[in-house]
């Protein structure tokens, strides 16, 4: 018998963003009810290029099948909604069975701002995956409450190696990932502790170059890496940091965590409820000085910076491993399919 295929919408491959990582752990992942295809929507580029991708992307969704097929569209904010939304509702006006998948730190601002696009994008949805209690709220107005999911990014695990004496923050270099308050904490970490011999290793690209200071002792701007370097980087080191100023659910500390690191963050976007129990550390938006203290505690007490990645690492398995979370996805792929189903006999019912 033919299984049923889940069609993802959206970035792959080597190309930067959490959003590319989550469709590459669905397309490498064997699934027990769906096999998996991608059409890629976009690959980071902009202009003509990025006008050619999408187009292709729409043509290649008029020849998915319209049986045992659910298309499944990768959606963040402002050009990426209105692109990939375009996607969905081609998909909804074939009669697939359709998902969104929620994604971006700034979606619920973005449907407050456009409330009418937002509607005609996730009303063309059978279900949506929301990252947040926040972005699901969002859906809920457009969606019956029982169409809307809350579940949660996953990972693959990572491999056991010797820890350093790292710290490592992983993202774009820009003040909304907290890179100016890590600056200033971190110096004041070493001012505290002279020859405290760990050091600072920040990868990303190098979005507002003013953040990026002349000197930082005990520290280095590797700048953009790619996902396999950086996943070597959260291997060797022992604490990660992301003091964001708004995330989703960040890739980023799903896989600090299932890598051994003990983790501190901000509470913003799904971030808390990552961390919560104990999970990880978290310091309030843009206070370098607390920052400084959560991280000083990690570098100068061994034994509670293990403790601290132990929890983390424990909360990834139950909560955030692919065991854990990908038969949570299946799932609403298939009640999806279900629901196109009886959208399908309804049509066709006498009236």
């Amino acid at each position: 018998m033919t299984r049923p295929v889940a069609y993802h919408v959206g970035r792959h491959g080597q190309v930067a963003g959490g959003m590319t990582q989550v469709v590459n752990g669905y397309l490498e992942w064997e699934f027990e009810r769906f096999d998996t295809a991608v059409i890629a929507s976009r690959d980071g580029s902009r202009g003509l290029r990025a006008l050619v991708l999408a187009a292709r992307a729409g043509l290649a969704l008029t020849r998915v099948p319209a049986h045992g097929a659910v298309v499944v569209v990768h959606l963040s904010e402002r050009g990426s909604f209105v692109r990939e939304g375009a996607l969905l509702r081609l998909a909804r006006a074939r009669g697939l069975a359709t998902v969104a998948h929620l994604h971006g730190s700034e979606f619920v601002p973005f449907a407050a701002a456009r409330p009418r696009l937002v509607a005609g994008v996730l009303r063309a949805a059978d279900r949506v995956i929301a990252l947040s209690e926040a972005s699901a709220d969002v859906a809920r107005r457009y969606l019956p409450e029982d169409a809307v999911r809350i579940v949660p990014n996953a990972v693959a695990p990572g491999a056991d190696r010797e820890k350093e004496r790292l710290v490592v923050f992983g993202g774009a270099v820009r003040r909304r990932k907290g890179v100016d308050v890590l600056v200033e904490a971190w110096r004041a970490l070493s001012a505290r502790r002279p020859g405290h011999g760990w050091r600072l290793v920040l990868a990303g690209p190098v979005v507002e170059p003013d953040v990026v200071p002349p000197a930082l002792e005990h520290a280095e701007f590797v700048g953009a890496v790619d996902h396999a370097e950086l996943m070597s980087l959260l291997e060797r080191s022992a604490v990660a940091v992301l003091p964001s100023r708004d995330e989703a659910m960040p890739m980023f500390l799903l896989e600090a965590m299932a890598r051994g690191n003990a983790v501190v963050s901000t509470p913003v976007g799904g971030i808390p409820a990552v961390l919560g129990g104990g999970a990880g550390h978290l310091v309030h938006v843009g206070d370098a000085d607390a920052l400084a203290d959560a991280l000083e505690r990690l570098v100068v007490d061994d034994g509670a910076r293990a403790a601290s990645a132990a929890r983390a690492r424990i909360a990834f398995d139950e909560r955030y491993s692919a065991r854990a979370v990908f038969p949570l996805v299946e799932a609403t792929w298939a009640e999806a399919l279900s629901s196109r189903s009886r959208r399908s006999r309804s049509r066709t019912r006498p009236r």
